[in-house]
């Protein structure tokens, strides 16, 4: 870490502007990854009822929840009710300046309130938009409501989940198009940022939450186009490759493990103590693995039930073959691995008292994100908003108060 920088705590984004008008996971998870590399970011949610996140989820003794303490972390809240004439003339004011603006409403939500992108943009040529909604701004289906149980589903990865003789479940995480959808908005919003130092203009960010699921699935759009091959459901297996799967262990846990190639099916053979069948042998070739996947998996799961977990772990490592045991979270809690890298913090909150949180990603050398607080409660920089920046006193706060504008 270069010293300088970091005793002057410098921080990546400490001159970035956002405004937040997001809910749920999406949108909030965008300007939360901004926010922990020192953006400016005002939340603001409807006075009164406050950001739907607040009560999805565990709920806290303070009364919100644990995905609201932990995902809109070192955020600036105030209260503004977007759909008053006055609040959408204050909402321009804070726009006037602000580097970035993230929304996930259904598309036309801020045009019907008269705060579409035309009018933004007239007010801040310079402001950045991200729009996250369940199928984009455009096409036919821009209009239905989207979640991210809705955006696995639409996006391909829900039917490639399970069993082959069973439905398709949720992969891991109803959630995960939130997250992924809120990293490629702030990439987005980077890279409009970027491109903004040579236009001088901003642009909006568009993202359905199925497509950022969409774009991860490797070769299935090619291979599709090319052999019409349609992948199926196939467990824990993963296609092109064997074994290359999830297998029982002697302590009733499992582990991962990994042949990405010959070679490495080669390590495992010599881990297992049949080095015959890799090279010349009848398992040697993917082709030969593919033809029997099926015998193969019970083999190699055969052989890591005479071990224990961590038993297999130090074989495969003795041979670097890759592998890793499939964690619960109170395994990860207690592994060295995630300590030595601080991969969860443990913040201090004046309404829950310490907190525990997957931490900051990525990890920067100079110019490190951290995490200041946790998800405030309603109306927490109520002061920092309406006094600080749009300058209003207490006579017009309290008539504002009373409107229900703030």
């Amino acid at each position: 870490m270069n010293p300088i920088l970091a005793a002057a705590g410098v921080e990546a984004l400490s001159d970035c502007k956002v405004i937040d008008v997001s809910s749920f996971l999406a949108g909030p998870f965008c300007s939360t990854q901004l926010a922990e590399f020192g953006a400016d970011v005002i939340k603001l949610e409807l006075p009164g009822v406050g950001d739907p996140l607040r009560k999805f989820g565990s709920v806290t003794e303070c009364g919100d929840t644990l995905p609201w303490l932990s995902e809109c972390r070192n955020k600036k809240l105030a209260a503004l009710d977007l759909r008053k004439p006055e609040g959408a003339e204050l909402f321009k004011k804070l726009i006037s300046d602000a580097d970035i603006l993230v929304e996930n409403f259904q598309p036309g939500t801020l045009e019907k309130w008269g705060l579409g992108w035309e009018v933004l943009n007239a007010v801040n040529p310079r402001l950045i938009m991200v729009r996250i909604s369940g199928y984009g701004q455009t096409g036919p289906y821009r209009d239905r409501p989207g979640f991210g149980r809705i955006g696995n589903a639409f996006g391909g990865l829900s039917f490639l989940a399970g069993y082959p003789d069973r439905p398709p479940v949720t992969p891991g995480s109803a959630t995960i198009p939130d997250y992924m959808a809120g990293l490629y908005g702030a990439l987005g919003a980077l890279l409009a940022m970027k491109a903004r130092e040579k236009t001088g203009r901003g642009q909006v960010v568009d993202i359905g939450l199925y497509e950022p699921i969409f774009r991860i699935l490797d070769e299935l759009a090619p291979s599709y186009q090319l052999n019409g091959y349609v992948r199926h459901r196939m467990g824990p297996g993963t296609v092109n490759v064997v074994p290359h799967s999830h297998y029982p262990t002697k302590d009733e846990r499992w582990i991962a493990i990994a042949c990405t190639s010959d070679k490495i099916f080669s390590r495992l053979a010599e881990a297992m103590g049949v080095p015959e069948f890799a090279g010349e042998g009848k398992w040697g070739a993917i082709c030969q693995r593919e033809a029997e996947r099926a015998i193969i998996d019970d083999y190699v799961g055969a052989w890591t039930s005479r071990f224990t977990r961590d038993e297999v772990l130090a074989l495969c490592e003795k041979f670097q073959v890759p592998c890793g045991p499939v964690y619960s979270i109170d395994e990860i809690f207690d592994d060295p691995q995630y300590k030595a890298r601080d991969n969860i913090a443990y913040v201090k909150d004046e309404r829950i008292g310490e907190l525990a949180i997957p931490n900051v990603v990525p990890r920067l050398t100079d110019t490190p994100g951290r995490v200041k607080w946790l998800g405030p409660a309603k109306q927490a920089h109520a002061d920092h908003v309406y006094r600080g920046r749009l300058g209003l006193d207490d006579a017009e706060i309290a008539r504002l108060t009373a409107a229900g504008v703030l």
